[in-house]
């Protein structure tokens, strides 16, 4: 009997596929990472640079959830395209707040959040050479599916000039002939704006003329302020022979960690979606499922509720920042804020100032895109007593004379 040790496996490399290679860097995570930073040396920070609400998921959301996990018929596998009395219920709900006629079984897709769509829908439709429209600033995550599928990226800036509109004009022909795909935001991340209804007819016009598929992100669409309710993109004619939108509950609902969210509009790319999903997962547990179902069906209180919190937090911060001179355009909905930063800094630097002598987080504009440069977020998701602590923090740092 051989009593001796074997021998050891020696290391190799593990090398990453190019496509791990090619994802953008998460620039906020490095930004988390300072501000936990700060708050391990004990520091009192605000954060007001990430984008997770601050509010408990409604309790008769709960309740649905608690009833449906006790239920045995949920613990098995749920339809690979989910329930449709979950796609019933968002179809419900597009009819009752857009007027919109959704068919549940070819025209919902169910979704781990919106998130995954936004990336999904990218590997759908794109291939190595294509190109991608993405609005600058952006949400970055457009960015990492149109990485994953290899194609190239040709940004549309979002000046306030244009209202923080894309202007398509500004467009180059080679693009426009290699795009496949464009992203729209609105209410939009990060700058805050919302877009009218004209908007949607002129990018419906441009996505058929150019045969560009057109993915309206309207995490956003529940929350508008001063009584200017967002628009969908699927209210106006034509809309789903063009594209689709994705929604979500986390911001509706305060549901962000429950990650439940849609694609809706044109069949054969809900279709595509649906296919791919068929291959990655096996679709929600169905409690979560009831529980959404109920969050769309039952009592929408809660939603005008919370825009009002926000609304009146979007107005005491407004008005600490003006009785300190940082003057910006009031927020239009979503629970952002889009805020120039004074003369001598950069976003990065001003956002570093602001952790370090102030202890505030924001999310320096530069991360969202180019066009970002020259702003910082600024998110509503701290109380009004909170977020007018912030400004004070700020006033003693004498950045506006």
């Amino acid at each position: 009997m051989n009593s001796s040790s074997p021998s050891p496996v020696s290391a190799f490399p593990i090398r990453p596929a190019d496509r791990l290679q090619s994802l953008p860097t998460q620039f906020f995570a490095k930004l988390v990472s300072r501000a936990n930073e700060q708050i391990a040396a004990g520091h009192d920070v605000i954060n007001l640079g990430q984008g997770n609400p601050d509010r408990p998921t409604p309790p008769h959301i709960v309740r649905a959830l608690q009833e449906a996990a006790e239920n045995p018929q949920y613990h098995k596998y749920p339809p690979f395209n989910g329930f449709l009395f979950l796609k019933q219920a968002v179809a419900q709900r597009y009819k009752e707040d857009y007027g919109v006629d959704l068919d549940p079984e070819t025209e919902v897709a169910i979704l781990f959040g919106g998130k995954t769509g936004l990336v999904e829908i990218a590997q759908c439709l794109l291939n190595p050479g294509d190109v991608c429209l993405v609005p600058d600033p952006g949400y970055p995550d457009y960015w990492s599916g149109v990485a994953l599928s290899g194609a190239r990226m040709a940004f549309m800036p979002l000046r306030e000039s244009n209202r923080f509109l894309p202007d398509y004009s500004e467009l180059s022909a080679d693009d426009l002939n290699k795009a496949k795909l464009m992203f729209i935001n609105y209410p939009n991340n990060p700058t805050a704006v919302s877009a009218p209804a004209s908007f949607y007819d002129e990018t419906i016009r441009f996505a058929a003329k150019h045969n560009i598929v057109v993915a309206s992100d309207f995490a956003y669409g529940a929350i508008g302020f001063d009584g200017q309710k967002p628009v969908s993109f699927l209210q106006q004619p034509g809309a789903k022979e063009v594209g689709v939108e994705f929604y979500t509950l986390s911001k509706t609902y305060n549901m962000a960690g429950w990650r439940v969210g849609f694609a809706l509009g044109n069949r054969e790319v809900v279709r595509m979606i649906n296919l791919i999903q068929d291959h990655y997962y096996c679709s929600l547990f169905g409690g979560i499922q009831v529980a959404a179902a109920a969050a769309l069906t039952g009592p929408q209180d809660c939603v005008s509720e919370l825009v009002s919190v926000y609304q009146s937090r979007r107005d005491a911060l407004f008005a600490s920042l003006d009785r300190i001179g940082w003057q910006a355009n009031r927020s239009q909905g979503s629970f952002f804020t889009w805020l120039p930063v004074p003369k001598g800094y950069t976003s990065a630097s001003l956002a570093d100032q602001l952790l370090t002598e102030a202890k505030i987080v924001v999310a320096p504009g530069i991360g969202f895109g180019e066009s970002g440069e020259g702003y910082v977020r600024l998110g509503l998701l701290s109380s009004e007593a909170r977020l007018q602590e912030a400004v004070e923090r700020i006033a003693k740092l004498n950045l506006f004379g």
